[in-house]
């Protein structure tokens, strides 16, 4: 969406000025887009009918540089993906949202102090989108939604640095991780061994069924 997005704002441009303007926006930590894969991306979106290519030069020993349009396809392609993301809520995928479902896997001390060490990272990204929404490059370069984004990115790191610090604080206390209905056992066997054996849950008729016991 984001390299049709951006053909279709500057064309007729060369591969090498979206690939640049694309870092510019550091789009690579965003938007999931890795600047080797912008010229593929180009040519597939060509071959696709969605762009095409309008001329390709050589000066000197460089190598040679392709100008790209969008097509008719290629802008109906576009507006659609553009409404459907502005629309629809997509949840990202979030790798520490996996890791932190085994938390009983870790000692405590361990798990508080990692949830500390994100806040402390998170903090500092978010003091640096700060110095970047005030600082005179956003006001005088970069258009005004832009800035809007920032503040975006801001809230959600001090929304997850509060959070950070509150489960890390829990843990510290000392509360269970089991729910309600379980009693005892801590470490992750126990654990494991104590939801197996609650009736009517997953597990909990295997474990005493003759017929899994083999």
């Amino acid at each position: 969406m984001m390299i049709l997005g951006l053909v279709k704002w500057m064309q007729p441009v060369h591969g090498y000025d979206v690939r640049r303007e694309l870092l510019s926006w550091s789009a690579d930590k965003w938007a999931n887009i890795q600047p080797g894969s912008i010229y593929h991306a180009l040519r597939k979106l060509t071959e696709e009918g969605l762009l095409r290519a309008v001329a390709t030069e050589q000066v000197g020993g460089r190598p040679a540089r392709t100008t790209y349009e969008i097509t008719e396809k290629g802008a109906e392609e576009f507006e659609t993906l553009l409404r459907g993301l502005w629309w629809q809520l997509q949840e990202p995928t979030d790798p520490f949202t996996a890791a932190f479902s085994f938390l009983p896997a870790l000692p405590r001390e361990e798990a508080a102090a990692a949830l500390r060490n994100r806040a402390m990272l998170l903090r500092a990204g978010a003091e640096s989108m700060r110095a970047a929404i005030d600082s005179e490059w956003m006001r005088t370069t970069r258009p005004v939604h832009v800035g809007w984004i920032f503040e975006l990115w801001s809230a959600r790191s001090e929304a997850e640095i509060a959070w950070c610090e509150r489960i890390a604080e829990r843990i510290e206390s000392g509360v269970s991780y089991l729910p309600a209905g379980l009693a005892g056992g801590e470490s992750w066997v126990e654990w494991q061994q104590q939801n197996l054996g609650v009736a009517g849950e997953p597990g909990g008729d295997r474990a005493s069924d003759p017929a899994t016991e083999q």
